[in-house]
């Protein structure tokens, strides 16, 4: 999964926006604040993301979209980062990240952003792997090369946690996701924290320990389509459309439809087997109603709220925020932070309608 090069993020992560500025920043930017009939979104390589390769070369898009009275491009970007970037710059309309991503780059940076769909969560599709142990609390006092500030941070610091440690007991290692199979065969890493396909790699090499991985903690690395709120707001068949197409797609995979899986395993440059593999890691929302449980729950909001507060911490909220809650979250079961700078929602209405509709 390429997931977020932060050090991206130290020269884009801003101080939130005002109320005013936002007001203003969004009525300038072209993806935003308008009726329209054409619309884009953007996604880049990870199992829990193929589904919308799919949708989009066997015309489940076009199909909804039609039905809607609309057009959407489906655009794959090659590196994570750039599709956040275009997302945020206001290019597309929607853009595939993870939670943390989606209140760190665009929210962060002023743009009110909305959770449409959440996928999934990683369900073991990160890990931490060590040389010459099988033990977690070894990794006290080694280098860990990850890419810095990114979901493998967060989850190498919840890691951390489990075994009493915090990042002061080990040192980071800033490794580009292209570079970090590579640099595990060198005799000097230590450890590694990395996401798939880059952590089943790493893991079929010699000496490899795959110590913790993210099934430890369920549902705190989501990933999700976040489309601008505006854009939302004033198009809403662009929001129904997404989801009656990703639920058609999700359908298939419930059934173990292998047609549709092969066409999502080629786009993810693997085989039948190898993809299967890693969807075993990865807890898709095939269930229009557990997705909408998950973000009526109070567990949402916690886990938000334990996002923020890494992100403060490692200064991606901005240089000059001033606490965790800068940027207000909403979701269903209330809004943690500023009331008054909600840049974050986690909408479950579109998914709801889609079910009724059955």
């Amino acid at each position: 999964m390429t997931r977020c090069n932060r050090t991206f993020l130290k020269s884009l992560s801003l101080a939130p926006l005002s109320a005013a500025l936002l007001a203003s920043s969004l009525s300038i930017t072209p993806a935003q604040a308008q009726e329209r009939d054409d619309f884009s979104v953007c996604w880049s390589i990870y199992a829990g993301w193929m589904p919308w390769a799919y949708a989009d070369v066997e015309g489940v898009v076009d199909k909804w979209a039609d039905e809607y009275g609309i057009s959407i491009e489906v655009v794959q970007v090659n590196d994570y980062i750039e599709s956040i970037n275009q997302f945020t710059s206001g290019n597309v309309d929607g853009c595939a990240m993870t939670n943390m991503d989606a209140l760190t780059i665009p929210a962060a940076s002023g743009v009110d952003s909305t959770a449409l769909i959440i996928n999934d969560y990683s369900n073991g599709n990160d890990g931490i792997v060590l040389k010459g142990s099988d033990d977690l609390a070894d990794i006290e006092g080694r280098q860990v090369n990850l890419v810095q500030f990114s979901v493998s941070h967060y989850f190498l610091a919840r890691a951390l946690e489990s075994v009493g440690l915090t990042e002061r007991d080990i040192e980071t290692v800033n490794t580009s996701d292209a570079d970090i199979v590579g640099l595990f065969s060198s005799d000097t890493t230590e450890a590694v924290a990395a996401w798939n396909p880059q952590l089943s790699a790493i893991a079929d090499m010699p000496d490899s320990n795959v110590v913790y991985t993210s099934a430890e903690i369920p549902g705190e690395i989501l990933d999700m389509m976040v489309v601008n709120t505006q854009t939302l707001a004033d198009n809403p068949e662009l929001g129904q459309a997404l989801v009656g197409a990703w639920y058609e797609v999700m359908g298939l995979i419930e059934a173990g439809d292998e047609n549709a899986l092969t066409i999502m395993a080629d786009a993810a440059g693997t085989n039948l087997e190898g993809y299967k593999n890693q969807l075993d890691a990865t807890y898709l929302y095939t269930d229009p109603a557990e997705a909408i449980e998950l973000m009526e729950s109070p567990a949402l909001l916690e886990t938000m709220e334990r996002v923020a507060e890494f992100s403060f911490e490692h200064g991606l909220l901005g240089d000059m925020a001033p606490n965790a809650g800068v940027v207000g979250i909403e979701t269903p079961n209330g809004v943690f932070g500023d009331e008054s700078n909600v840049l974050l929602r986690f909408d479950p209405s579109f998914t709801q309608d889609y079910l009724d509709a059955q």
